[in-house]
């Protein structure tokens, strides 16, 4: 019988103590938000700074003196294009054109690499690899002995500092380095999923807890699920489940700019350049015009014709609307405003170029 119990992060004691709102997601048991509210923690994370937990996230580590041949055949990005102790976020696609996953590939050096993947696809992606490792590298899948978390908010450089001494200034975006905490190995990445100034640090679980520890001490903010589909909306970045799926592609998601069609082979290529050439639908960003709120499975309208489907929706706490991600027939993307039906009752939205907001701190 399939064991269907959620798994605990190393972080759920804290989580709890912190009167956390834990939710079942990703096959973990997550807080979606805490006491404070979901308004403060957006708060805190565009104007200030807040910890995430999101040790539900995998880690697949790749080595081997063929290790950038291997990623670059089961990618579509250029891993070729990667320097040391750099990332680029990737998507990972079967033959026909599906997303498996979209990830972030991490190079430490030619030889050495690790993934970071989402949660419900560790297994699955980790076999993929393995089922497609014809380039004897040594591919291990050492999620279990890993935690993660994500500092953000435009604050985020300075109070790591003040707190732990770590000077980041150096550290560019989609960069890492390796340091020591606790005299213990720690990874600080320049990453992030919220679109403002961040890091996320990747260790062994006991470094990651007394991390956590420190920072709520520190009057550092955590937050939660709900909060973190907000931010990631309003910046037009997917999630795997809804925006990515394995009956979707990258090209129809509108991530045309991790497609490397120039490599000489890749898994999906050719399914790819077909979509590229004949597009059928794309993901486009619409803001409400009428009050209401789009949810994931709303159908969306032109002149009474069914045209797409909302992948993602919520209400943006930044501008005060409801905001939304919708699958569109290639036929009537270039439409300005849109209908979404809701409760058998269609709505005016518009059309409109991602990012939902314009004042964000991620490259300061």
């Amino acid at each position: 019988m399939k064991n269907t119990e959620n798994l605990k992060t190393a972080l759920y004691e804290e989580h709890v103590k912190l009167d956390g709102k834990m939710i079942p997601f990703a096959g973990y048991i997550m807080p979606v938000n805490y006491t404070h509210g979901i308004k403060n923690e957006y708060k805190s994370i565009r104007n200030d700074i807040g910890v995430f937990d999101v040790s539900h996230m995998g880690y697949i580590k790749i080595s081997g003196q063929e290790s950038e041949h291997l990623l670059n055949f089961i990618t579509t990005n250029n891993v070729s294009k990667i320097s040391d102790y750099s990332a680029q976020y990737n998507t990972i696609c079967k033959s026909d054109g599906g997303t498996i996953d979209d990830i972030i590939v991490y190079r430490v050096n030619k030889e050495s690499y690790f993934i970071i993947v989402n949660a419900s696809n560790i297994n699955k992606d980790y076999n993929w690899i393995i089922d497609n490792n014809n380039f004897n590298c040594k591919v291990e899948n050492l999620s279990k002995f890993k935690s993660l978390i994500a500092i953000q908010g435009p604050n985020s450089r300075k109070k790591i500092f003040e707190i732990f001494n770590l000077d980041l200034k150096g550290l560019e975006f989609y960069k890492f380095i390796e340091s020591n905490l606790f005299n213990e190995k720690l990874i600080i990445s320049r990453t992030g999923y919220t679109g403002e100034l961040g890091f996320e640090l990747i260790a062994n679980h006991d470094v990651i807890v007394k991390i956590w520890k420190i920072l709520i001490k520190n009057n550092i903010q955590p937050c939660g699920l709900g909060v973190r589909d907000i931010l990631r909306m309003e910046m037009k970045y997917c999630l795997y489940g809804n925006d990515l799926l394995e009956n979707i592609n990258p090209i129809q998601a509108n991530l045309k700019w991790i497609v490397d069609f120039g490599k000489e082979n890749f898994i999906g290529k050719k399914k790819l350049l077909e979509e590229f050439d004949n597009p059928t639908k794309r993901l486009l960003c619409f803001r409400m015009i009428d009050r209401a709120i789009p949810r994931k499975g709303y159908n969306v309208f032109f002149e009474n014709k069914n045209i797409g489907v909302v992948s993602s929706g919520s209400f943006s706490l930044g501008l005060s609307k409801g905001i939304g991600l919708a699958f569109i027939k290639a036929e009537y993307i270039k439409n300005k405003n849109i209908f979404i039906e809701i409760r058998k009752e269609l709505f005016k939205a518009e059309i409109i170029k991602p990012p939902f907001i314009d004042k964000f701190s991620l490259h300061s």
